[in-house]
């Protein structure tokens, strides 16, 4: 990254700094007597660390800690004006966020923001849309994450061949937003980022090994374990989208035939949905048609929920398919809990039954015996919470 973007980072020293900025940021507060111990350091060695991060302004004390006999002392914790601005890239959306050094989101926004746009006008847009939201919540800007809807190489902070992102192919997210933001930039994939996020702050909270499904414009899989995301050696573990399901299916956007998403994901949906209207096999998606000539997959959603038999068909077979994919992955990596999430993903409780009894009639007893199969409930802040996580991650990282 150039010499620009990390030039107001306050800098991080030592190992025990980034251990003790961590512990800070994922349990909150805590006295110096606790970080020893949970650090296993001298007291005085904390204290010279904590006086270090304190000058450079990433801490600051906090009032006293719960006595535990004799002279009570005050907490530590991250500075309150530590700010990390976090992005999630959709195919057809893009949020932005800015949390605390916590990864506690301040202030969230959404706007509609086609992908094929390419690059310098999506992050142009990101850029506009960062300086608005700094404005509700002013600080210092120590790091950014941004997740794209791609295959991406995290190391060098951009996508490589992504099948919807036309433009984007090996462009330097990571060094060309730094240079906008003047601070440290990490560069994952979308679902990698909302499983992060799912394993920080929602339902998977303190899970270490679990399997986040997202079903949206494509289909995607954040695979994390012992704690950590696993990306494989380019980056493309979990691309299950992309998994053939039939040599004679539909065509897919990657250009090959009868992929899962090819079936299941939004765009699939909307055009199955639109062969049900047109073909008078659904009241409800036909009078859409008449109204306002196209079909999304919410649409297709809607007249689900509403009894439509066509619909309801579309659901079960999506899920069923998509049921399929997962059992594999619950027989090979044996997680502890598997979360579906994405805008698809709010055709609910359907879908959600639909995969789970083809997860349980198709993988060992063994492995899903206490699996839970659970919705997401942080929505469309997964993807901005685990972006915020990566970037603290490389914030507290010891710089070279």
């Amino acid at each position: 990254m150039s010499t620009a973007s990390t030039s107001e980072h306050p800098m991080v020293e030592t190992r025990h700094q980034t251990q003790l900025l961590t512990l800070l940021r994922d349990e909150g507060p805590m006295s110096r007597v606790e970080l020893g111990e949970r650090l296993e350091l001298p007291r005085a060695r904390v204290g010279a660390e904590v006086a270090r991060l304190a000058e450079v302004g990433l801490v600051e004390t906090a009032g006293p800690s719960a006595s535990r006999g004799g002279r009570r002392s005050t907490l530590v914790r991250l500075a309150g004006d530590l700010r990390v601005l976090s992005v999630d890239v959709g195919a057809t959306s893009v949020g932005v966020a800015l949390t605390d050094a916590s990864c506690e989101v301040l202030v969230h926004t959404v706007e509609d923001c086609d992908v094929r746009q390419g690059p310098h006008a999506v992050l142009k847009r990101v850029v506009a849309l960062a300086e608005k939201i700094r404005e509700e919540a002013p600080g210092k800007l120590i790091a950014a994450g941004i997740g794209l809807p791609g295959p991406v190489s995290f190391a060098e902070g951009m996508a490589v061949a992504p099948p919807i992102m036309p433009g984007w192919d090996r462009f330097s997210v990571r060094d060309h937003l730094g240079g906008l933001l003047r601070c440290p930039v990490t560069v994952d994939n979308d679902v990698n980022s909302m499983a992060l996020g799912e394993r920080h702050a929602g339902v998977a909270r303190s899970i270490d090994d679990l399997v986040f499904v997202k079903i949206g414009t494509g289909i995607g899989c954040g695979i994390v374990l012992g704690g950590k995301v696993y990306r494989g050696v380019a980056g493309t573990a979990g691309d299950i989208g992309h998994i053939r399901l039939d040599d004679y299916g539909p065509t897919c956007a990657c250009g090959e035939t009868g992929c899962l998403e090819a079936y299941f994901g939004g765009a699939a949906l909307a055009r199955d949905g639109l062969t049900l209207a047109r073909s008078g096999r659904s009241t409800y998606l036909a009078d859409v048609v008449a109204a306002r000539g196209a079909i999304t997959a919410q649409d297709v959603g809607r007249a689900a929920a509403s009894g439509d038999f066509g619909a309801v068909n579309l659901i079960r077979d999506g899920g069923r398919r998509l049921g399929q994919v997962v059992a594999s992955l619950v027989s090979f990596v044996n997680p502890g809990m598997v979360v579906i999430g994405g805008g698809v993903a709010q055709l609910g409780h359907q879908l959600l039954a639909e995969i789970r009894s083809s997860v349980y009639r198709r993988s060992l007893p063994l492995a899903t015996g206490n699996l839970p199969i659970v919705l997401s409930e942080l929505g469309d802040t997964a993807g901005v919470i685990g972006a915020a996580w990566s970037a603290t991650d490389r914030a507290f990282t010891l710089s070279s």
